[in-house]
């Protein structure tokens, strides 16, 4: 069965996801999705929040920038939050917008071979082993977690190109895909991980999540005109309109290989009655 989510964007204020958080947990969502987008929300801090607001509700990032995080600190911080929420907390990892690693002086001249030391020492950690690494960019002397995890989280991973798309394959246990990609794209990004993880003899599932930006309403193709404008894209694969257009759209990134989609609101949606929209009218239309 395909989980249907919905995104707390980093647009809005941070004072905005209680109610959104509390409204998805009752309407009965399954996931609700924060962006760690630079120098907007703290992932960690909002994910905290939101879980200790909620009963049910699991709640993912997508992504923490891992130039911006020592692994050790990445780790101590999911463990903490599975621990404290078993089950709900949901990590994902990510190169960073490159550009805004510039600015805080983290951009590293190898995104792809810092992206696979991090993953791989954030998994082992996690899992409660300790390390010694002497990587280029990860440096660990007997590290371990005191309070690991009761059972190993998951490690999720974003990727667009081809190269990370079979990293992610490789060393992660699930992948985040671009925002308003495409079903075609979706399949594709599919097959690259399934090459990834032939590599690395995994024969566990991988878990594969999409964005798709949704807008409500008569005037639906302008209002995702406008949002993909805004995050500097003209081609962003959206839906909208009313709900059984937005369940095909949902339908079609299923059957390309997602296993979340997670419904994003473009500019200006109230976000609350964008969560009960999702999980009234769009969800029923899945199941």
């Amino acid at each position: 069965m395909t989980t249907i989510g919905a995104v707390f964007t980093p647009s809005l204020p941070p004072e905005r996801l209680r109610a959104v958080a509390r409204t998805a947990d009752s309407a009965g969502l399954d996931e609700l999705w924060l962006w760690e987008d630079c120098f907007r929300e703290g992932g960690v801090s909002s994910a905290a929040a939101a879980l200790a607001w909620t009963d049910r509700l699991r709640v993912g990032v997508g992504v923490f920038p891992v130039p911006l995080r020592n692994v050790a600190l990445a780790a101590m911080e999911i463990a903490t939050l599975d621990r404290m929420f078993p089950g709900r907390a949901i990590a994902g990892i990510g190169h960073g917008v490159q550009s805004w690693m510039e600015q805080v002086g983290a951009k590293p001249a190898s995104p792809l071979t810092l992206l696979r030391e991090y993953a791989t020492a954030l998994r082992s950690l996690l899992a409660g082993e300790r390390l010694t690494v002497h990587g280029r960019y990860v440096r660990l002397t007997d590290v371990a977690l005191d309070w690991p995890p009761a059972s190993t989280p998951a490690v999720h991973a974003a990727a667009s190109g081809p190269r990370t798309l079979r990293l992610t394959g490789e060393i992660a246990d699930g992948t985040v895909l671009t925002g308003g990609s495409p079903p075609n794209a979706v399949q594709a990004a599919a097959a690259l991980i399934a090459d990834g993880q032939r590599v690395a003899g995994r024969t566990d599932p991988h878990h594969i999540t999409v964005y798709l930006p949704v807008a409500i309403g008569p005037d639906a193709a302008e209002q995702l005109r406008t949002n993909a404008e805004y995050y500097g894209e003209s081609d962003l694969f959206g839906a909208g309109g009313d709900p059984p257009a937005v369940a095909d759209a949902v339908r079609a990134l299923a059957d390309a290989g997602a296993t979340a989609v997670i419904l994003q609101p473009v500019l200006d949606a109230d976000p609350e009655s964008f969560v009960r929209f999702v999980a009234d009218e769009v969800r029923p239309l899945i199941d």
